[in-house]
């Protein structure tokens, strides 16, 4: 197995991808530690893995909260005795279908600080720990979309864009400490548009139609990759972007 005897944190577990990346870790024999907002999703997360002879710990983080964050991996790394991984997949709170010149500062700035915060709190907190172990990955999600410019995307754009130049900082940093940081870039997960939203068939043809390969990403293929570019397999790599957008983004 990939992961097996590795602790991962991952932030958002009770999501769809998120979810969808911890029952790929378990799988692979990790041990994983589902942080987020909401118990009861991350409860039915942990439920399938340990359903699939997986091992999965829960905990009620806010990943913006400073002290939170840094208790919880305090206590993971106490307790399990390494932080391996950790993966970011928290919800950007970004608000979108608006020209930017007639959007509020709060709406525009909502989401960049949404995500560097959260970033710089979880991988900070990560790296302190695996520094002291000679060796950890974290790892984010989303991606810069590779100079693609859509509009109306309000803040979400430019909070990509500045977490992939954090991205390259941290590695810079970490690296020589053994340390990896990756991001995994999508343009976009067909599964995590709700059954019944309106305009879903124009969305998800909307995501489908500048691919190369003609569909997009399902959450299995995030899940995949993500243990792999997590595993020793990957071990060359860090400071870079894993291209999963299915040639809509062609580097």
């Amino acid at each position: 197995m990939l992961l097996e005897h590795k602790n991962a944190v991952i932030y958002g577990g009770g999501g769809l991808v998120g979810g969808a990346v911890a029952r790929a870790f378990a799988r692979e024999g990790a041990r994983v530690h589902l942080a987020g907002r909401t118990l009861a999703k991350l409860d039915r997360v942990a439920a399938d893995i340990r359903a699939a002879g997986g091992t999965a710990e829960v905990a009620e983080v806010d990943a913006l909260d400073e002290q939170a964050v840094n208790r919880f991996v305090d206590d993971v790394a106490a307790r399990a005795g390494s932080v391996d991984i950790s993966f970011n997949v928290i919800s950007s709170r970004d608000v979108q279908g608006t020209p930017l010149v007639e959007l509020s500062v709060g709406d525009f700035l909502q989401p960049i600080t949404t995500v560097l915060r959260s970033h710089f709190l979880t991988g900070r907190a990560a790296a302190r720990h695996m520094i002291g172990q000679g060796s950890g990955v974290i790892l984010a999600f989303g991606g810069s979309g590779g100079g693609t410019v859509v509009p109306n995307l309000g803040g979400f754009q430019v909070a990509l864009e500045a977490l992939e130049a954090f991205r390259r900082q941290l590695a810079c940093e970490v690296g020589p400490r053994g340390v990896r940081v990756v991001t995994l870039q999508t343009g976009g997960v067909a599964e995590t548009i709700p059954e019944g939203y309106e305009g879903r068939e124009e969305l998800v043809a909307s995501l489908v139609e500048p691919t190369l390969l003609k569909r997009t990403a399902t959450l299995e293929d995030v899940g995949n990759v993500a243990a792999f570019v997590a595993s020793d397999k990957a071990r060359t790599m860090t400071a870079t972007g894993v291209n999963i957008t299915c040639g809509a983004i062609v580097d």
